[in-house]
């Protein structure tokens, strides 16, 4: 009797696991779904591209997969992507909360908020204070140029020697989002940074790793002491340092006079006091983090992804010199309004970003309502994978899809033109927050170097590897290079 009971009690078991596994009316196709594992066996848990275009190939642009018993949709190609996250852009604009990346941030931030009045009064207040920032003595592009005298030191004590530049161009993405946050920089031996990049780093590789996508499917694991738990104790340690900062501006600010980001929130703290606002303490420590580390990792990463495929294609590094003399002849440094002059420079910087692909999966989205996407159905809540990596390389939107050339952005009179698939920011209501930064830091910072430097490829480094590291964000293998002072300086 007892053993028929059990029985019994597996197979109800099984029977609604099975129900809450199945694809609703007119959602989109999709591998076969197992019980309880869903599609996790379909997908590599270390990296897992490839698998999405495998099944892209299958299915078409628009089709769903389960993470355990949670149905996702993985959404390709530039007139899907538009369409879900432009035209149709709030119904697409939620953020998914039941992730490891949700639990670890607490929800907290302006990334992974969901939408709401809140996350819109946030982002509202992060751009017009990014876009405005002329705070304080110095102008944003002065900022930059302060930080780059540091990069250029490194690299003239570096003549002549092989080195590696990943820590000198992560130091340098850092500590410009540090003078934008805090309006101070930061020794590259000092604990703040060292701390910060450790918990960054190690929270990324958990974040896009095996653990992370079993944490997701199954929610069952999520109380054992797995090495998932690393990632709460990171934030923890982030969250101090952020939450000590705040503290420091508290006492040393002249409210109504900000010279930071930090100080222009303190001051909307003042104006709304406890009116129950989406502004607080709390919000601000994660905003602080959401922002160093969207504005380090992807910048850093642009970067050394640049300079190895110029070291590479030294006539692209050549041309990119000759115009960047032409055009800056008889001035001290480059503004970023020289840009209008580049075209090239412009072209093989955009080309890098597209090459890059530095956020391949964007930042998971969710509907907030019941929608439709290409015919199909689908419902509110549905967790949505947009597939940045499809519209970056896709055939019929490139000249050259699958292989490094400026000429993807230039026109036959060699004038600069931004193709309608060009999203490495994302696109829609939730677009990248630091777009406007990103790219005034890497023409500055890229014109700069090449203006005064040769990158030349080592001559026992080998064959240069184009592969990528797969994680919350693309970084190309570790590499070295070398440099020599221009002749023309």
């Amino acid at each position: 009797m007892f053993a028929s009971v059990i029985l019994l009690l597996i197979c109800v078991v099984f029977i609604f696991i099975q129900l809450k596994s199945r694809r609703p009316k007119n959602f989109p196709p999709g591998p076969l779904v197992l019980p309880i594992l869903g599609n996790i066996l379909d997908l590599s848990l270390d990296n897992p591209l490839k698998d999405f275009e495998r099944l892209r190939k299958t299915y078409g642009n628009v089709y769903s997969l389960f993470l355990g018993t949670k149905p996702a949709v993985v959404i390709n190609g530039m007139k899907t992507i538009k369409e879900a996250l432009v035209t149709k852009g709030i119904d697409f604009a939620g953020r998914p909360q039941d992730l490891f990346v949700n639990d670890t941030t607490q929800r907290k931030g302006v990334i992974l908020e969901d939408y709401g009045s809140g996350w819109k009064d946030q982002r509202r207040f992060a751009l017009m204070n990014l876009r405005n920032f002329g705070m304080g003595k110095d102008s944003m592009e002065e900022r930059i140029h302060g930080e780059i005298k540091y990069t250029l030191d490194t690299l003239e004590k570096s003549i002549g020697k092989s080195f590696s530049p990943q820590i000198m161009f992560h130091n340098a993405s850092s500590n410009i989002i540090c003078q934008v946050l805090f309006g101070k920089r930061y020794e590259y031996d000092e604990e703040f940074i060292k701390v910060i990049v450790r918990c960054f780093t190690e929270n990324a590789k958990i974040s896009n790793g095996p653990w992370a996508m079993l944490y997701d499917s199954f929610p069952m694991i999520r109380s054992l002491p797995l090495p998932f738990k690393k990632a709460f104790k990171n934030v923890e340690t982030a969250q101090n340092l952020a939450t000590s900062l705040m503290n420091e501006h508290k006492q040393t600010r002249v409210p109504g006079d900000p010279q930071d980001f930090v100080d222009c929130y303190l001051d909307q703290l003042d104006k709304v006091g406890d009116d129950h606002s989406s502004f607080s303490e709390r919000q601000l420590t994660m905003f602080i983090l959401d922002l160093h580390f969207a504005g380090t990792d992807t910048t850093s990463n642009t970067l050394l992804t640049g300079f190895l495929y110029l070291m590479n294609y030294p006539h692209v590094q050549e041309r990119c010199q000759q115009e960047i003399d032409e055009v800056l002849e008889g001035k001290d440094q480059a503004s970023f309004e020289d840009r209008n002059n580049m075209p090239y420079m412009q072209a093989v910087i955009h080309e890098v970003q597209r090459v890059a692909n530095t956020v391949p999966l964007s930042v998971f989205h969710c509907t907030t309502k019941d929608t439709e996407l290409m015919g199909y159905s689908i419902p509110k809540g549905t967790l949505i994978i947009p597939n940045l990596t499809s519209v970056l390389n896709e055939e019929g939107q490139w000249k050259y899809p699958n292989e490094f050339n400026p000429d993807n952005f230039l026109n036959d009179q060699g004038e600069f033109v931004k193709p309608e698939a060009f999203m490495p920011f994302s696109a829609g209501p939730r677009m990248c927050l630091g777009e406007g930064l990103a790219r005034m830091e890497l023409f500055l910072i890229m014109v700069t170097l090449l203006r005064k430097f040769k990158f030349i490829w080592p001559e026992d480094a080998g064959e240069p590897d184009f592969t990528v590291v797969y994680g919350v964000t693309l970084t190309p293998k570790p590499y070295r290079m070398k440099v020599q002072l221009r002749a023309t300086q």
